[in-house]
């Protein structure tokens, strides 16, 4: 989608489907927030329930609230929402610790399953490959770092497990997940999806593509808040047989019984581990909320449309893309290519438009459509254009590196 005027994007935003939702939202005034990709802003609800899970039901209820409020169901209730998301059954979704745990919960699980080499590729979220070198150095398994490449080509040299990106986080080039598994299931390999940069922003029918094993975060598009815990699906037919490592008690089919000895939870239960975090998970299980009744599809279609215009607009200043382009599927976010594009980055972010920036080079600007205006991606466009022809970027201040970038 291309648009030439302030007054066309007006026009959108107008006859926008998902317009409403915006009001779901607590966002600051003045700002344009282009990092939902990274941390999504807080719903409402959500804060209403945080407020209300730590005042009333952790400051009056106490220790009750495990029954009385629910608590103990947080973890698959949760898990059955982001499940309609991402096209799994409601049972196969859970939500539990981070997603490097989950990647090392499910790789673990699954090499025994699958005895072989791990692979990953060199360029995909560095966490990913983190936890592989980790898992290899601790067990021996072989270890392969693949070039990106097509699904022919991932599965040589004895891959029986590999993890892959759904979305890429630099490029928001999305993945197709079922040619992918059909090449996996030629050679008997099997792939953890890192659903980070998709949930809640592309329309996603794992079960429909044949895949089985997925990780995500809840922080991104989810907007479940700052460090919101991770999800993993595990397809039924293959939960039951694998063994995941970190045995914790709420994985126990019985875990209020106190045994000595464990014994896995059914299904996709037996990856919880320790004791879940309920502030947070509460955050997340009334952000979800807010996709109640809303088609997965028609956020992808708002995602890409919004990008085009930004990206249009960018390489009308003559700004490389390194994203999919206007007539190839893409993901929530656009990434640009400048020399200072942290500071290009900087200088935005004083402007009220927050983006964020990716090593070495990378501009990147999210797109979430829950609640980004059509006019707000054109105002933000503006807002580059001025920074890069004043070259206010140049201040010294904004080149000066922050902890987190």
């Amino acid at each position: 989608m291309t648009i030439s005027s302030r007054q066309e994007a007006l026009a959108l935003d107008r006859q926008d489907p998902l317009a409403a939702l915006r009001a779901q939202f607590d966002l600051p005034d003045g700002v344009i927030y282009l990092d939902g990709n990274s941390l999504g802003p807080p719903p409402r609800a959500a804060l209403s329930r945080l407020a209300e899970t730590a005042a009333a039901h952790w400051g009056r209820d106490l220790i009750k609230s495990w029954n009385s409020a629910g608590w103990i169901d947080l973890p698959k209730r949760c898990g059955a929402k982001i499940a309609a998301l991402i096209g799994a059954a409601a049972g196969d979704v859970i939500v539990c610790d981070s997603v490097s745990v989950n990647i090392f919960k499910l790789a673990s699980a699954l090499m025994k399953q699958h005895p072989g080499a791990l692979a990953y590729e060199h360029d995909e979220f560095p966490t990913d490959g983190y936890i592989l070198q980790g898992l290899a150095s601790l067990t021996g398994a072989p270890l392969i770092k693949r070039e990106p490449g097509e699904p022919a080509n991932a599965f040589k040299d004895n891959v029986s497990v590999l993890i892959k990106s759904a979305v890429h986080y630099k490029t928001a080039a999305v993945v197709d997940i079922a040619a992918w598994e059909a090449e996996a299931a030629k050679s008997g390999a099997v792939i953890i999806w890192d659903l980070s940069h998709a949930a809640g922003v592309i329309d996603i029918n794992l079960e429909g593509a044949g895949a089985r094993y997925a990780v995500g975060c809840g922080y991104k598009y989810l907007n479940g808040g700052p460090g919101a815990p991770a999800f993993v699906f595990v397809a039924r037919a293959a939960a039951q047989s694998l063994d995941q490592p970190l045995s914790g008690w709420m994985g126990h089919a019985r875990p209020f019984d106190f045994g000595g000895d464990y014994a896995p939870a059914a299904g996709v239960g037996r990856f919880a581990c320790g004791t879940p975090p309920i502030l947070s998970l509460a955050s997340l299980d009334a952000a979800l909320d807010v996709f109640d009744g809303v088609e997965m599809a028609a956020i992808e279609h708002k995602a890409k449309a919004l990008g085009d215009i930004f990206l249009a607009r960018a390489e009308a200043l003559g700004l490389e893309s390194v994203s999919p382009g206007a007539d190839e599927r893409r993901g929530g976010h656009v990434s640009l290519k400048f020399a200072d594009g942290y500071a290009v980055v900087q200088a935005l972010i004083a402007r009220g438009v927050i983006g964020d920036f990716r090593t070495p080079d990378l501009m990147r600007f999210g797109f979430a459509p829950l609640y980004l205006r059509y006019a707000d991606i054109w105002d933000a466009a503006d807002a580059l254009e001025e920074v890069l022809r004043s070259e206010s970027w140049r201040d010294p201040t904004f080149a000066a590196r922050k902890a987190v970038i």
